[in-house]
């Protein structure tokens, strides 16, 4: 018998000690607010499928949602939970109406989980329930019930209302980013026509639906105007762009599926086989769906995801006894949308245009691919520029979200990063002196540069980001002009050929500190001149200051601080407004003057810090 295994070593969590032990079976990663998947905003959004989903069962068409720094609060007008198993339905696992499909149909909340685990994770959560003139009100500590009160008379409208805090206990310092609860809103109103989200004194609603959507994500217009099909069950939207690769937006019952599953790899296979079909040709399959720009929502009866997060769904049919997703989605678009291009011969023109010119830069850049795909797989094998990690994105591990690769410049810091870093989870590539200026060069420039190859299939997105084996790409250089220009220079390279990449909200900026504030006691790491300066108040004359002038400085039981317990990451964000080719064109192309005029009226000066 093995020692020390007794009896007393079996205990049974309760629901909310499980999910505040795992919490990552729940929602995925933590995070700090600094990515678009981490748990604060799933919190957000259990509630808020709620909200909707009452929404599509024709109940309720506004939603009020406040956030004032932590607290969320979420007013729906929907029907309002039975008020009688209130309590049931905020603290017992896998207690929900959507378990009756006579009540909820094609929703996405069916595990009657995500409202319990939204209230283990907050320190503070209050749920009210208006219904038929009548309200009770229950209000939660981590999980824990602090007050239930007695139905009231009101005369509110029915509904729900749900506000909470995520705890500092689990999630530590962290934000809301408001363009990522905005994206989010945006998300579901584009999804839900009539639906109106009030959000802190801003309207989001839409009357056209992923066409909006469409428009909102692309950064200059089509190639040709937005094809918008609408069935029962199913809208698409889609054109072809100017940027490489292919941009993909999928949803599943509202539940945007960043991973997308069944119902993208049957839209793929469905478009290529109906442009195939109308033009009699048998292009290649890459030349057709090169460039495109394309949103994908379809509604199910009891969908299936691949994960507790619900980012891949795993189902093959749209029902208990309804057709296969496949069969429903290719024979929606191979009708829909070979009406659409017989309709619209111009439409048809530029897309045939489009794929003889994706064609025929393939084929240009055939030769040099296979050359360059066999050097990267020779170098795999030696390579120092990549210190693989032991998890990766394109799995299904719960790891998955947490894996990170770091970009750095120069040996040291790259020794420095890979002493400190998490082999689970986190990886590193040692570039060698600056990058290509990319701005302008064609995608032939990708295979050509051994450097950018080898980049390029490190993180597995020749062929989009389907396989991306890394959730966060980090860019980490020195903080000084040389690591600036190399930043500029990955951030260009990633823009030109890879856009997707940042839309998506996988690449970040690592923030590293500029000093070291420290005495006998006590270190202090600050991230600008402002928190040296309240750093040195704090511990007195005495203080010795470290500039850190670059990233080698750094010892790596330091940087094991800077990389895992406190990592700071930076996102690199695009708006609508943010026109990507003229981004790149002032900033990387060749206008000397302007650039320098500018430069010269936002220049500052550093004030020198020597240590005391």
């Amino acid at each position: 018998m093995s020692s020390g295994y007794t009896e007393e070593n079996i205990r049974t969590l309760d629901w909310r000690e499980h999910i505040r032990k795992r919490p990552g079976m729940y929602i995925g990663k933590l995070g700090d607010g600094s990515s678009m998947d981490d748990g604060i905003y799933l919190l957000i959004k259990e509630v808020l499928d709620n909200a909707v989903d009452e929404f599509m069962m024709g109940f309720g068409k506004t939603v009020y949602i406040t956030q004032n720094d932590s607290m969320i609060s979420i007013r729906d007008e929907g029907r309002g939970i039975p008020l009688g198993k209130l309590l049931d339905v905020a603290s017992k696992m896998n207690t929900g109406a959507k378990y009756d499909s006579r009540v909820f149909k094609k929703t996405v909340g069916l595990n009657g989980v995500g409202i319990k685990a939204v209230n283990a994770l907050s320190s503070n959560f209050i749920i009210e329930s208006f219904r038929e003139n009548r309200i009770k009100r229950i209000e939660f500590s981590r999980g824990v019930l602090v007050k239930e009160e007695e139905q009231e008379i009101t005369g509110e409208p029915n509904g729900t209302m749900v506000k909470f805090s995520p705890d500092l206990e689990i999630f530590g310092k962290f934000r809301f980013i408001p363009e990522y609860l905005e994206r989010m809103f945006k998300n579901y109103v584009y999804l839900n026509s009539g639906l109106t989200i009030k959000y802190n004194g801003k309207d989001f609603f839409s009357k056209n639906g992923l066409l909006s959507l469409l428009e909102e994500n692309m950064s200059s217009p089509g190639i040709y105007p937005i094809v918008h099909l609408k069935g029962q069950d199913i809208e698409i939207a889609l054109t072809h762009g100017n940027q490489y690769g292919e941009e993909y937006h999928t949803f599943v019952n509202g539940q945007n599926t960043t991973q997308g599953g069944t119902h993208l790899l049957a839209f793929k296979e469905a478009f290529v086989k109906t442009v195939r079909d109308f033009y009699k040709k048998e292009f290649d399959p890459s030349d057709i769906r090169s460039s495109i720009i394309a949103a994908i929502s379809i509604k199910i009866e009891e969908p299936v995801f691949e994960s507790q997060t619900k980012t891949k769904l795993g189902s093959k049919d749209m029902g208990p006894d309804g057709p296969s997703v496949r069969n429903f989605v290719s024979d929606f678009l191979r009708s829909r949308l070979d009406d659409y291009l017989h309709k619209k011969p111009e439409t048809a023109e530029k897309l045939l245009e489009k794929i003889y010119e994706s064609e025929k830069e393939r084929k240009a850049i055939s030769n040099i691919k296979k050359i360059a795909k066999e050097r990267a797989k020779k170098a795999s094998f030696h390579n120092k520029k990549l210190r693989d990690c032991r998890y990766h994105y394109n799995t299904d591990d719960e790891k998955r979200l947490e894996t990170t690769l770091f970009i750095t410049e120069g040996d040291s810091a790259s020794g420095s990063i890979t002493k400190s870093r998490d082999v689970n989870t986190q990886a590193v590539f040692s570039l060698k002196g600056k990058p290509l200026n990319t701005y302008g060069l064609t995608k032939k420039i990708v295979y050509e540069n051994e450097e950018f190859n080898l980049l390029q299939s490190a993180l597995n997105i020749e062929d989009g980001l389907e396989n991306l084996r890394y959730n966060n790409v980090v860019i980490a250089t020195d903080a000084d002009v040389d690591g600036m220009h190399i930043r500029l220079l990955l951030l260009t390279f990633f823009l030109q050929f890879f856009p997707d990449l940042v839309k998506n909200g996988h690449l970040y900026i690592l923030q590293t500190p500029l000093f070291r504030v420290r005495n006998r006691k006590k270190t202090i790491y600050c991230y600008s001149e402002e928190e040296r300066k309240k750093a040195v108040e704090k511990m007195g004359a005495n203080a010795e200051i470290t500039r850190f002038k670059g990233l080698g400085e750094i010892s790596p039981d330091e940087f094991r601080h800077f990389i895992r317990d406190d990592i700071r990451l930076e996102p690199v964000r695009l708006k609508k407004e943010d026109k990507l080719e003229d981004l790149l064109s002032f900033y990387m192309g060749k206008n000397t003057p302007l650039r320098q005029e500018f430069i010269i009226n936002n220049l500052s000066f550093e004030e020198e810090i020597v240590k005391i």
